[in-house]
């Protein structure tokens, strides 16, 4: 280069156009903020905007029914329960499994806290009961899955089969009143009402707070993910996969057992077939908030709106003035428009 196309670096000149350049230096899109958050949170924002295009239908369809607070309080008394254990799920769905024994965890361990309850003692004592019940048996289905090496898809199917038809040996189909249940401290601050508001769906928020804290900020949440995406990088990193996938299945055994408890203060009886009905709904909140089938990725708060979403179908489609027999149609209506919707919408669907 010759010496009168080199920059005079003495020059005043040649810093201020120096800074200037820096100052018009190009940033990608997604360093504004807003955008980065769209952009790290469109399964949830996607699962959103299903929820809120299915409400404005619902509405139009029936103004004064949505319109009045009572059909959002039968709602909320009863949306917590699936919540507990659709944000488990998400943890176990990354992780690249499955879990189908839920529904017995619950009722096996909402009968531990019948049990408590029913013999005389304190409330709470049944919840730590149940609590450990459900730890238990989620560390027994993730050990049969782990260190048995069986697919989480048939042995939790076997030992939700297995656990529901215990219970019904042992009670042959008789449930149990919990009434005492009424005058207690653990129903307030569990089941009970503020302003109208059922208490429960706090204590659902929260913990679906604090998950998704445990799943984007937390080491566990990384490794869960890590475990999912790729087992063998994840064992070279000096991750122990086996724990971690032992840790999600017992996650979701404590998130069956708040949410068998909590199914047993809202209706002060235990059913031998608590849980049951829980199994699909759950399953299709999971995927229809944007948590795919390969693992890898996921989304605790689109697990959660994706919970709400189906919780208000059923209520929606009978409000709308269509028979029940629209509702299960309209499921799978919902998830398949969600599935699609993630699809196009996220650049890690395959």
């Amino acid at each position: 280069m010759s010496k009168t196309m080199e920059p005079d670096l003495h020059e005043p000149s040649a810093g201020i156009s120096r800074q200037g350049s820096s100052q018009n230096e190009w940033k990608h899109p997604s360093d504004h903020w807003m955008r980065g958050f769209i952009l790290d949170n469109r399964a949830s924002l996607g699962t959103l905007g299903v929820f809120v295009v299915m409400m404005a239908v619902f509405m139009i369809a029936n103004p004064t029914v949505f319109t009045t607070w009572y059909l959002y309080s039968a709602v909320l008394t009863t949306l917590p329960v699936a919540l507990f254990v659709v944000v488990p799920l998400v943890f176990v769905v990354t992780c690249g499994e499955i879990d189908l024994s839920f529904p017995a965890t619950m009722g096996f361990a909402s009968w531990v806290f019948a049990l408590v309850v029913q013999a005389g003692y304190d409330p709470f004592l049944g919840i730590a009961a149940a609590l450990v019940t459900g730890t238990l048996l989620g560390f027994l289905v993730g050990s049969l899955v782990v260190y048995g090496g069986l697919s989480s898809l048939i042995a939790t199917l076997g030992m939700n089969f297995l656990l529901r038809g215990l219970i019904q040996i042992i009670n042959e189909g008789r449930s149990t009143s919990l009434t005492s249940l009424a005058d207690s401290w653990a129903y307030r601050i569990f089941s009970s009402q503020v302003l109208g508001v059922p208490v429960q769906i706090f204590w659902a928020i929260a913990f679906v707070v604090l998950s998704a804290m445990l799943y984007n900020r937390h080491r566990f949440g990384a490794q869960v993910k890590v475990v999912g995406d790729n087992p063998d990088s994840a064992q070279q990193m000096g991750i122990d996969v086996k724990r971690v996938r032992v840790k999600v299945f017992v996650f979701v055994g404590i998130g069956a057992a708040i949410a068998g408890t909590f199914s047993a203060m809202i209706n002060f009886t235990w059913w031998p077939t608590a849980g049951d009905g829980y199994l699909l709904p759950v399953l299709a909140s999971v995927f229809v908030g944007g948590t795919p089938t390969w693992g890898g990725i996921g989304t605790v708060a689109g697990g959660a709106i994706g919970a709400v979403t189906v919780s208000f179908i059923q209520t929606g489609v009978v409000a709308a003035g269509l028979s029940g027999f629209y509702v299960q149609f309209f499921n799978g209506l919902i998830i398949i428009l969600s599935l699609l919707g993630h699809k196009w919408n996220q650049a890690r669907y395959r």
